[in-house]
């Protein structure tokens, strides 16, 4: 399993993201590496198809599936919708989730 976090050095909310993540990963037993990929241009966000920071990606699969077909790819802090409201990082559950744990 290939896991990545992308972000960009300016929005720290990838820092809770990663936290959540290896948090999520130790308490399910998940053995492996997170690469974590800074993004430092716009020219990159658009190769990498970076919808913004934080970024979670399970076998180049973005965790949250309301990213599919989604172009708008930037430099910019991402938003998560969730429990109807926004946040600025996965949750854990989401992360899970995402695993196929839940």
């Amino acid at each position: 399993m290939e896991i990545e976090l992308l972000y960009f050095e300016g929005c720290l909310t990838y820092l809770k993201a990663l936290q959540n993540l290896r948090e999520v990963l130790g308490e399910e037993g998940i053995s492996g590496e997170v690469k974590i990929i800074m993004v430092g241009s716009e020219e990159e966000a658009e190769e990498l198809k970076f919808l913004g920071s934080p970024t979670i990606r399970i076998d180049g699969i973005d965790i949250d599936k309301s990213a599919l077909g989604r172009t708008d790819f930037g430099i910019k802090c991402r938003l998560y919708f969730i429990d109807g409201e926004f946040l600025g990082y996965p949750t854990k559950e989401m992360i899970r989730r995402a695993l196929g744990l839940r």
